[in-house]
């Protein structure tokens, strides 16, 4: 997993609340390899029933090509918690989301997968992206060490994050490697319950 340090790239709005898991990917495209999948980000939400893109939907618009970072309305990614939405997103080149709120599976797989979720206060995130449809490639910055995201406007807002997430996104560690880091004490832990349990 790739360190997250900062960031900095062009925004991407999404007005709507509460778009769920199937929205940012349908289930009938999840049983695909996963660099299958990427095609499919938002699919139903981008195209019309026989697949022509929908010009309206901010992805499909030139000006936000190459965006990383999705600032979105109330509890985005809510739903089922396919981890997909997460990965889907990511290889499509999204590594942070900046919303009022988020579903919380899909919050806890963003760290997993070393992307970044901000929680900003509704307003802020509105005025957000009211300045990305008023000039669409405009870019936002994110400071994960100083916990600061700067606007478009060069408006700087703090964010709260819990430590160790932020730990662990700074140095590109998810659970699994973390639990590797402990392999020597792993090991000597039971070799010496081996030694002590023998009834084990």
């Amino acid at each position: 997993m790739d360190p997250f340090t900062t960031l900095a790239a062009i925004g991407l709005p999404i007005d709507l609340p509460n778009v769920d898991t199937d929205q940012i990917i349908p289930a009938r495209f999840l049983g695909r390899p996963r660099e299958e999948q990427a095609p499919a980000l938002f699919h139903d939400m981008r195209r019309t029933p026989d697949g022509a893109l929908r010009p309206d939907f901010p992805l499909n618009q030139e000006g936000f090509r190459g965006a990383g970072i999705i600032v979105a309305e109330r509890n985005f990614a809510c739903g089922s918690s396919r981890e997909n939405a997460v990965t889907v997103m990511v290889d499509n080149g999204f590594r942070a989301f900046i919303a009022p709120s988020f579903g919380d599976i899909f919050f806890g797989n963003c760290f997993q997968n070393g992307a970044l979720p901000v929680v900003l206060p509704a307003e802020r995130c509105a005025a957000l992206r009211s300045a990305l449809h008023a000039k669409p490639g405009a870019r936002i910055a994110i400071d994960l060490a100083a916990q600061t995201v700067t606007g478009p406007d060069g408006a700087v807002d703090r964010f709260e994050i819990d430590p160790f997430r932020k730990d662990c996104l700074l140095r590109g560690v998810d659970a699994v490697t973390l639990t590797l880091g402990y392999e020597a004490d792993i090991a000597a832990f039971e070799a010496r319950q081996r030694e002590e349990l023998t009834w084990l």
